[in-house]
């Protein structure tokens, strides 16, 4: 993410204290409708994307009061999906994920805050490759709704975009013509389905 918008942004998620909140309901992840994407330049022309799947995670959530939400979720790293078998299991190798010795990608938020009306801002910690950097999720959130089992559910779409380098991701080859083969910048979009527990 550019540091000027991290910078503004946490900015804004700082302005306000948290506010005690009583209302706070507890969610669980629901890993059949969630998932994590990621879409990364290749060959400096075109964009490659894949997802993870398997997520599982914990929300404590109320509307009515943002600020005082937390949520955390963990992604097992050997889940990446590129539609690509052979380039599916360089991803897990020691040159990127190095899934055995890390088998984890994790969020944990530590701030919530409304951007707009339709937005909101979620700061947390993410570990990917043992490396812990702070990000910032522009999110979407939907309204609670009623499944057809009598549960109630509420759904996230959130963006933000890293470095890989950042978390040692620095695998890379250098074209003939100049440039590289795999991008540094990661779009990164995740979503997410809860279930009131």
């Amino acid at each position: 993410m550019n540091t000027s918008i991290l910078e503004q942004e946490t900015a804004v998620l700082e302005q306000s204290p948290v506010l005690e909140n009583t209302t706070r309901q507890a969610w669980n992840l629901d890993k059949s409708h969630s998932t994590a994407g990621f879409s990364v330049r290749h060959l400096m022309i075109s964009n490659v994307k894949g997802h993870f799947s398997d997520l599982s995670g914990t929300l404590h959530y109320d509307p009515l009061h943002v600020e005082d939400s937390a949520v955390s979720v963990t992604i097992p790293a050997a889940t990446v999906d590129t539609r690509e078998p052979t380039r599916d299991t360089h991803l897990k190798s020691a040159d990127f994920f190095e899934v055995e010795k890390y088998p984890e990608i994790t969020f944990r938020s530590v701030a919530w805050q409304h951007k707009n009306d339709d937005e909101l801002l979620v700061k947390g910690d993410v570990t990917i490759h043992g490396v812990t950097r702070e990000v910032v999720l522009t999110v979407e959130a939907t309204p609670e709704v009623k499944d057809p089992w009598g549960g109630t559910r509420v759904g996230f779409t959130g963006h933000t975009k890293i470095n890989r380098k950042d978390f040692g991701l620095t695998y890379n080859a250098v074209l003939e013509a100049g440039g590289v083969v795999v991008g540094e910048d990661v779009a990164i979009t995740i979503e997410a389905e809860f279930v009131k527990s």
